[in-house]
């Protein structure tokens, strides 16, 4: 890639005025006690402001939803619209992530937004859009489904986002982004963003815009902001050894110990979901289950209900491990080690966000313990071993010092 046309710069704005946000966005955001830009808006905002297209990416919990949102509404909305034609297109790879930038863009703004998602009738999509949204958002293939159906127009749009770009360009969603992509006029300003954004995907990015564009040379800037290592500075890792038959029984003690304000549970195996949850109700533990299965209105109103903090425990598969920013979850607890290294980075970075400070926790047997271990070294983070005794979650060799010093008392 062209490194003229790749940034990596760590300047932090003090307010969002002086990224030329508007008055009307900073007092929607300051209702929210939002009110000093992240290092990821900082960057992204101006170079949006600009008409840049942009890759970008950025550690979890950074505010990136924002970093694109703020300033292509703002341009947008300056723009006359007599027509009232679509104008933001959101590509997002889960419904709950859809449905979290819907709740963003309609934090900061009172241009209509609709979601469009599979699970839902088609039918009633299609009638939301003759209500004219500025912005529309969804997964790729139904959004490309209404526009092959000449529901959704999209000769107007004039900014498109890949929010979770990797998981965008997978090869399971690969073909129907493209092709949207592709469907919308050369000159669109291209925004995508994740945590984590691999050299595969950046030159199916870059190749995708010199097509559209039908040029020799793609104008899609990168910006990779320089890690603020919510990892190993606000996230503590713990290892917590179990066999797998023993590994809800554990789980199930370790809720009771540290009593969290708010728990996600990750398993890798959907089967396992219900399994779990419904051990953990036997032995009077309140939670819930999510998962892709899940039918659409319980999976929103169930997280709805975990972001508003009237669920406390959640047990899901990896379908809420990307994108979702849901608040003061303190801990995250993972049932087994990802066969992918990017998701345990994902489900650990469900917690610790904006700013604040949460715990991870795999629960792992022997096997799993040495991938932890090798995850690690590889991260650079500081995993500290842990057990269950007398009903604590404790470390092992203070544990041991202390018994040594009971012995050597007797």
């Amino acid at each position: 890639m062209d490194s003229e046309n790749t940034k990596d710069i760590s300047f932090k704005a003090k307010d969002f005025a002086s990224l030329e946000i508007e008055e009307k966005y900073i007092e929607k955001l300051a209702g929210f006690q939002i009110t000093e830009p992240t290092a990821v808006q900082s960057q992204a905002i101006p170079e949006i402001l600009k008409g840049t297209s942009l890759l970008f990416q950025s550690e979890t919990g950074t505010g990136k939803t924002l970093a694109y949102l703020l300033p292509l509404l703002q341009n947008i909305e300056k723009i006359d619209n007599p027509k009232k034609e679509v104008r933001i297109v959101i590509i997002s790879p889960t419904i709950e992530l859809a449905s979290q930038i819907k709740t963003q863009v309609q934090l900061v703004t009172d241009s209509k937004a609709a979601l469009f998602v599979g699970g839902a009738p088609i039918k009633r999509q299609a009638e939301t859009l003759k209500e004219k949204p500025l912005v529309v958002i969804g997964g790729p293939a139904r959004l490309l489904e209404l526009f092959h159906l000449k529901k959704l127009k999209l000769d107007g749009a004039m900014a498109v986002v890949l929010d979770e770009v990797d998981r965008l360009i997978s090869p399971e969603l690969r073909d129907e982004t493209i092709e949207l992509i592709c469907a919308m006029k050369k000159d669109i300003q291209l925004i995508a963003a994740s945590a984590t954004i691999t050299k595969s995907t950046r030159q199916i990015l870059q190749n995708t815009r010199i097509k559209q564009n039908g040029t020799t040379e793609s104008d899609l800037k990168t910006l990779f902001l320089p890690p603020e290592d919510v990892l190993r500075k606000r996230i503590t890792h713990y290892a917590l050894f179990a066999e797998t038959r023993d590994k809800i029984d554990t789980l199930r003690k370790l809720l009771i110990a540290e009593k969290p304000e708010k728990a996600l549970i990750f398993t890798s195996k959907i089967d396992q979901v219900a399994n779990i949850v419904s051990k953990l109700k036997y032995k009077n533990i309140e939670c819930y289950a999510l998962t892709a299965k899940t039918e659409k209105t319980e999976r929103k109103a169930t997280i709805d209900r975990f972001r508003s903090g009237k669920i406390k425990i959640l047990v899901t598969s990896d379908l809420v491990a990307r994108g979702m920013d849901i608040p003061n979850i303190s801990h995250v607890i993972q049932m087994d080690m990802p066969s992918d290294d990017d998701f345990f980075i994902h489900r650990a970075g469900r917690t610790a966000r904006m700013g604040k400070t949460g715990i991870n926790i795999v629960i792992g047997d022997g096997y799993e313990m040495r991938k932890y271990a090798a995850i690690e070294k590889k991260l650079k983070i500081t995993v500290y071993p842990r057990m269950l005794y007398k009903g604590k979650l404790v470390d092992p060799n203070t544990l041991g010092q202390q018994e040594k010093a009971k012995e050597s008392d007797d």
